[in-house]
């Protein structure tokens, strides 16, 4: 199909360029991609890897002659800066929230020509957030949860991760911290501001491994944490919760909001048979 307008030949230096581009049918643009790409599996058979996240290998993006290349936030600030001193168009987005995504996708979506397309599947993907928020309403007890980016040093979630628990039915026990874009500012010096937070539900997504709940059960006075007394640690695969892109808000809030419904309707049959523990409101 010949393509009239926008870029013909886009590098995505993560994968929420590169899913966007599939779901709207316009991959035949995509000469090259991260990777860290696994959605959709397919794209990872189809174009070549390129980059990582805070490395690329600059000489094979300049040799695929992209006329556009997609990157996300300052931490590929210096790849940007290479490329755009090559004389390549660069767009770095620096979305952090739901609604900063749904955004993306209709820019991109504008950027390639297919607009209708890109909003079309934006609505698709917001009646999938209200099913889950409508669910999301009528459980009968809301946990407190602490997501963990990273263990070392502890970081707490970003922005969209912390909106999306709220819409699965929890409350983030840091709303405060996922509001700072960069991640240094989403450090926990202090482990036992978490205990002190009392979660009930403690999901882990440390980018790049796998998560050890018994590690973080075993820190100094986290078993008072009703969220390890409980064992109600969980890990949300990286690739479906820390990008900023449809995973997050398809699978990434399904898998957090199906642990959620579980805990609380379990919360509901404990209380159900009897005085339940005293928890902060």
């Amino acid at each position: 199909m010949p393509y009239d307008i926008g870029p013909r030949r886009i590098v995505c230096l993560t994968e929420e360029p590169t899913e966007v581009l599939y779901a709207l049918g316009e991959q035949q643009r995509i000469v090259g991609i991260s990777g860290f790409t696994v959605r959709p599996p397919r794209a990872r058979k189809e174009k070549p890897k390129v980059s990582a996240f805070t490395s690329a290998k600059i000489g094979e993006i300049l040799a695929l002659e992209p006329d556009f290349v997609i990157g996300f936030s300052d931490i590929q600030a210096e790849i940007a800066r290479e490329l755009i001193a090559a004389g390549v168009e660069v767009w770095i987005s620096n979305h952090r929230s739901v609604a900063g995504i749904l955004d993306y996708i209709r820019r991109l979506g504008a950027l390639v020509g297919v607009p209708r397309r890109a909003e079309e599947y934006v609505h698709q993907v917001m009646m999938h957030l209200d099913s889950i928020e409508r669910a999301a309403v009528a459980l009968p007890k809301r946990p407190l949860v602490y997501f963990e980016e990273w263990d070392e040093p502890l970081i707490t979630g970003i922005r969209w991760v912390a909106e999306l628990v709220r819409i699965a039915g929890g409350d983030d026990v840091f709303p405060e911290r996922s509001a700072m874009p960069l991640a240094r500012d989403r450090i926990i010096a202090d482990p036992g501001e978490v205990v002190r937070e009392a979660p009930d539900i403690i999901f882990g997504s440390w980018c790049g491994k796998k998560f050890r709940p018994d590690r973080v059960a075993a820190r100094p006075g986290w078993s008072a944490i009703p969220a390890v007394r409980d064992g109600e640690l969980h890990e949300i695969k990286s690739p479906i919760i820390l990008q900023p892109g449809p995973a997050a808000l398809l699978d990434g809030i399904t898998a957090l909001h199906t642990v959620i419904a579980r805990w609380s309707h379990a919360y509901a049959e404990r209380a159900a048979r009897g005085p339940s523990r005293k928890r902060r409101s």
